[in-house]
C-alpha cells in the first residue's frame, strides 16, 4: 500500500512549496490536491474503512458570484496555461477555467456531528530566497515559479488538511468531516464564496489553522480573538490631461487629486471605539514631467477592530477621496476589492482544543487565546457557523521560521505538522465524543 500523508508530511509540502500560485490561479495546486485526495479515498477503499464520498472542484464548492478580487481574464489565462503545460489534470483544468479554484472535501459516516476544518492554499507575490541559508534552496525544494512563493506556510496548511482527513477517514469517527481547501486568502477572495456555499451549510464545528505567527515550535494557540476586519480598496481619480507649460490652467491635476486624497487619508480620526488602521500601499500616475496627469491609481486598506470600526474607516476614505478628487475636477472611482469581517474563536471550543492541546506529544506551551493582530478571511466561516449556532476556533501551531511571514527567507518546521494534525484529529474525536 502506499504511505499516507502523514507517512510523508514533509515530502508533501515541500511538493506544494514548489509550485506556489497567487489567488484564483492555483490551478496546479488544486490539481495537485486532488491527486492526493484521490490516493487518500483509493487507500481508505482498499483498506476498508470506506472512501472520500465528495472532492468537489470548480463552481460547486462555492457560491461564484461571491468571488472577490478576481483577476483579469488574461492574468488567469497565463496561469491557467502554465499549469496545462506543467502537467495539471485535464479534468480538474476544466472544472476550475476562469478562476473557480479550491476543493471541498467530504466525507459522511453515520449521524454524528458535522465538523468542518478550513485550510488556505494560495502564495505571495515574494521573490524566494537563494542563498545558503534557506533550506528550501539548499533541499532542492526553492519555488519554481520566480516573484511568487509560499512565504506564509499555505504549503504547510495544505499538508496538515490532507492528513488530517486520512487520519480521520482510518479512524472509527461517527459524523461528517468537510475540509475546505480555500483559495484566495491572501486578497481575502475566497473565505466569502466558501462561506456561501452548499458546503458550509449546517456546520456544528469549524476549526482552522496557521502555524507560526511568530510562536515557536512546540507552542499551540487554542484559539484567536480579535482578528482585525479588513477591506481592499482600488480607487481611480480621473482629470483632465494639458500641457503643462502651455496651458496648465486647462487640466485637472489627477496627481494633485492623488497627493491630497493620500496626505489626508492619514488624518482619518482615530474611533473612540477601538483601533483602526489605514495605509495607501501602491500608487502610480503620470505619463511625462510636461503632461497634467489625467489618472491615478491609489491600492489601499482599511482594517478595525471590529467590523463596524472597518466600515467607519471604510467610509472615511471613501468621504476624503471624494472630496480630494472634487477640490482638484476630478471624477472618482472607488471600488472595493474585497473585505473581511471579525469573528472571535469561541470559548468552548477553545477549552476542547485546549485540553486537546496540552495532551499532545511535541506540544510543551499551551495558550488559550491571543490576539491576532493582522485580519483573515476564514471568519466568513466562522461567522457563518456561528450564525448558525455552531462554534468556530482558529487555532495557531508554532512553527520555527527564520524570517518574519511574507519575507524572501520564510520557511517552516517540519515538525510542527506532525503536532498539527495530532491536534486537530484529537480534537475531531472529542467534538464527536463530548459535543460541547
Amino acid at each position: 500500500m502506499t504511505r499516507t500523508v502523514r507517512d510523508r508530511l514533509g515530502d508533501v509540502r515541500r511538493t506544494f512549496h514548489r509550485y506556489p500560485e497567487p489567488g484564483w490561479r492555483e490551478f496546479y495546486t488544486t490539481s495537485l490536491l486532488v491527486d492526493e485526495l484521490e490516493a487518500i479515498d483509493a487507500r481508505s477503499e482498499e483498506a476498508g474503512t470506506g472512501g472520500i464520498d465528495e472532492i468537489v472542484v470548480g463552481p460547486e464548492a462555492m457560491d461564484p458570484d461571491e468571488r472577490m478580487a478576481v483577476p483579469n481574464d488574461d492574468d488567469l489565462e497565463t496561469w491557467f496555461d502554465r499549469a496545462r503545460e506543467r502537467g495539471a489534470r485535464q479534468d480538474v483544468l476544466e472544472a476550475t477555467e476562469g478562476g473557480y479554484t479550491g476543493v471541498v472535501a467530504r466525507v459522511r459516516r453515520g449521524d454524528g456531528p458535522s465538523i468542518g476544518l478550513r485550510v488556505d492554499i494560495d502564495g505571495l507575490f515574494v521573490e524566494e530566497a537563494s542563498d545558503d541559508d534557506h533550506e528550501p534552496a539548499v533541499e532542492g525544494f526553492r519555488s519554481e515559479h520566480e516573484g511568487l512563493m509560499h512565504a506564509c506556510g499555505h504549503d504547510a496548511h495544505m499538508t496538515i488538511g490532507l492528513a488530517t482527513l486520512e487520519a480521520v477517514l482510518e479512524s472509527d469517527f461517527d459524523g461528517t468531516f468537510t475540509v475546505f481547501f480555500q483559495p484566495a486568502e491572501e486578497e481575502a477572495g475566497g473565505g466569502k464564496p466558501m462561506a456561501d456555499g452548499p458546503y458550509a451549510e449546517g456546520l456544528e464545528y469549524l476549526l482552522a489553522v496557521h502555524v507560526g505567527l511568530d510562536h515557536p515550535t512546540g507552542k499551540v494557540v487554542a484559539g484567536i480573538v480579535k482578528p482585525l476586519a479588513m477591506s481592499h480598496i482600488d480607487a481611480t481619480i480621473r482629470g483632465r490631461s494639458a500641457h503643462a507649460g502651455k496651458a496648465p490652467n486647462e487640466g485637472h491635476n489627477a496627481i494633485q487629486a492623488m497627493a491630497t486624497a493620500v496626505q489626508n487619508a492619514y488624518g482619518i480620526p482615530r474611533h473612540s471605539g477601538g483601533m483602526t488602521r489605514v495605509n495607501v500601499g501602491r500608487v502610480e500616475a503620470g505619463t511625462a514631467s510636461n503632461i497634467i496627469a489625467e489618472r491615478a491609481d491609489v491600492v489601499a486598506e482599511v482594517r478595525g477592530e471590529t467590523t463596524a470600526l472597518m466600515e467607519y474607516v471604510k467610509g472615511e476614505l471613501r468621504r476624503t477621496f471624494e472630496s480630494a478628487a472634487a477640490m482638484h475636477g476630478c471624477d472618482l472611482e472607488f471600488d472595493v476589492v474585497s473585505e473581511s469581517p471579525r469573528a472571535d474563536s469561541d470559548d468552548e471550543l477553545v477549552d476542547l482544543v485546549y485540553d486537546v492541546a496540552g495532551e499532545t506529544d511535541g506540544v510543551d506551551d499551551t495558550v488559550r487565546t491571543a490576539d491576532f493582530g493582522a485580519s483573515e478571511d476564514a471568519t466568513f466561516l466562522m461567522r457563518r457557523v456561528q450564525d448558525e449556532g455552531g462554534l468556530a476556533s482558529y487555532l495557531i501551531v508554532g512553527t520555527d521560521h527564520p524570517d518574519s511571514h511574507h519575507t524572501p527567507h520564510f520557511d517552516v518546521d517540519e515538525r510542527s505538522l506532525e503536532i498539527a494534525v495530532d491536534v486537530l484529529v484529537e480534537s475531531v474525536r472529542r467534538l464527536e465524543v463530548e459535543r460541547p
